[in-house]
């Protein structure tokens, strides 16, 4: 601790604690022992530990439970806007991706399908409905529309591994996608889906990816934890 500095003595306990979280050094279900064994150890007030935990316990990194103290849940995935499958990501980062399908059927496009996939509105479209794990825990509801044909989508794969890698072993070039980001508040069902309270946040992205000949191959319509997940932005200047 730099206590020459002029940031807060808590806010530097709770970037380094952040950071052996997010580096591993910290990982799921560690304990942090009592406040008061932290701020003997760190040479620290009660309440600078104590705000520095709360800080957190805000941000979903820790949990407090009863007869066991203060734990670390996980680190929050933050992801790359980028051509890359959710699946890729996590395990990339050592997160242990899992998924159960919930639905692989065909099923009419509706309109909003049907527009980004450049077909008619009713066409058969390949659905795939599916929960996404990481360290066992649910991250994401993903539902993605592609068109009937694309691929063969064995049920028994998917929960295997990602439709992107799936995409390109039956020899499609992802080459470029559309893609908006949002949020809003958790409907029931997906609170349920998702281990949240009704109406808590969550980040939303739809995707529309195309191959290398310019054909819309994927509609993308997923959900995810806000409390667990968030998209990086790299922002240029114009010259």
């Amino acid at each position: 601790m730099d206590r020459t500095s002029p940031v807060p003595l808590y806010f530097q306990l709770s970037q380094q604690l952040e950071a052996a979280i997010e580096g591993g050094t910290l990982s799921p279900g560690s304990l942090l022992g009592n406040e008061i064994e932290l701020a003997g150890r760190l040479g620290l007030s009660r309440p600078t530990v104590r705000q520095a935990i709360q800080s957190l316990v805000d941000k979903g990194l820790l949990v407090r439970r009863r007869g066991v103290g203060t734990q670390v849940v996980h680190s929050q995935v933050r992801r790359p806007l980028e051509l890359s499958s959710l699946y890729d990501d996590l395990e990339a980062a050592g997160r242990r991706p899992a998924t159960a399908v919930l639905r692989n059927t065909l099923v009419p496009a509706p309109a909003e399908v049907a527009a980004a996939l450049c077909i008619p509105e009713g066409s058969e479209v390949h659905l795939v409905e599916r929960l996404r794990y990481a360290h066992g825990e649910p991250m994401a509801y993903l539902c993605n529309h592609l068109p009937a044909g694309l691929l063969p989508l064995d049920t028994d794969q998917l929960e295997a591994t990602g439709l992107y890698r799936m995409m390109r072993a039956a020899g499609i070039t992802l080459h470029s996608a559309r893609q908006s980001v949002g949020a809003r508040a958790a409907t029931p069902d997906e609170a349920g889906r998702l281990a949240e309270e009704p109406g808590a946040p969550l980040l939303t992205m739809q995707r529309t990816t195309y191959d290398d000949t310019g054909r819309a191959v994927e509609f993308g319509s997923h959900v995810y934890r806000a409390s667990r997940y968030s998209f990086d932005f790299q922002l240029l200047a114009r010259p």
